[in-house]
């Protein structure tokens, strides 16, 4: 008998259902974990407004949204404090390992318990892309960046992958980290949303910029140790996490050299 060789089509379906099938199964009923479709669609939607949006405000007035933009920047705050908290206190009374620690795939109170504030972590992601349109409504296109649409657009495919293979174990870091940064950030950000009269207050965003670049360091160490360490953690994880990683040192440090560096050396 002659083999007949399945098609590109067949090929993509048995590569989608080994996708659906293999994730964890404690988080596969959780809200937009199951598929990547609905996230693929979100980032879709996320990308045509970018690209729509400028255009749709070019002959309108920016929007007044500074009553919206305290709300949510304090509740981000919030939000952001409470996944601290829970990554913190979880990792704690699980007596979890900062330089080796596998996934509890069992549904035990504090695996779940982590499992939770991983998925509230990737929820926040989605949360955030209302950054983007926020400076969109103000016509604040120069805050666009490749930089700004890249991290929110990747961080949401990140995280699904997180929540839906990897719901604890080392990812734990991750969002700890990131938690408490997000903390001060939109900190930050909700005491400028409240006028020109906080500006004084606000001289640390240097700082702020500093902090996130310094989680990046952290968690590239952390994550090249456990490579080639023997753990018990996809190795496949630990790559895709180390090259974003290093991809956002590259960002932001240039970042932090446009901000900062650059106009101290044209002012010289």
């Amino acid at each position: 008998m002659v083999s007949v060789s399945p098609s590109t089509w067949q090929k993509l379906q048995i590569l989608y259902e080994r996708i659906l099938e293999n994730g964890d199964k404690r988080t596969d009923g959780w809200l937009l974990v199951y598929s990547p479709l609905p996230v693929g669609g979100i980032f879709l939607c996320y990308l045509v407004m970018v690209w729509f949006g400028p255009k749709l405000m070019v002959h309108r007035e920016p929007v007044n949204i500074q009553a919206l933009l305290i709300i949510y920047n304090f509740s981000m705050v919030c939000l952001s404090a409470y996944m601290f908290y829970e990554f913190t206190v979880s990792s704690w009374l699980a007596s979890y390992s900062l330089l080796c620690q596998p996934v509890d795939y069992t549904e035990n109170p504090l695996p779940m318990r982590m499992a939770r504030v991983c998925w509230w972590f990737y929820f926040s992601k989605v949360i955030e892309l209302a950054d983007t349109m926020f400076f969109i409504l103000r016509k604040k296109n120069n805050q666009l960046t490749f930089l700004h649409v890249y991290h929110h657009g990747t961080m949401i495919f990140n995280w699904w992958a997180g929540v839906k293979y990897v719901a604890g174990g080392q990812s734990f870091l991750i969002g700890l980290i990131n938690s408490f940064v997000h903390v001060v950030m939109y900190m930050y950000y909700g005491l400028a949303a409240l006028g020109p009269q906080m500006q004084k207050y606000l001289w640390w965003k240097r700082y702020l910029t500093s902090l996130q670049l310094l989680q990046f360091f952290i968690v590239t160490i952390h994550t090249a140790f456990n490579l080639y360490a023997d753990c018990d953690f996809p190795d496949s994880m630990n790559m895709v996490v180390l090259g974003y990683a290093l991809s956002l040192i590259a960002l932001f440090s240039n970042f932090y050299y446009q901000s900062y560096l650059s106009k101290k050396t044209k002012l010289a």
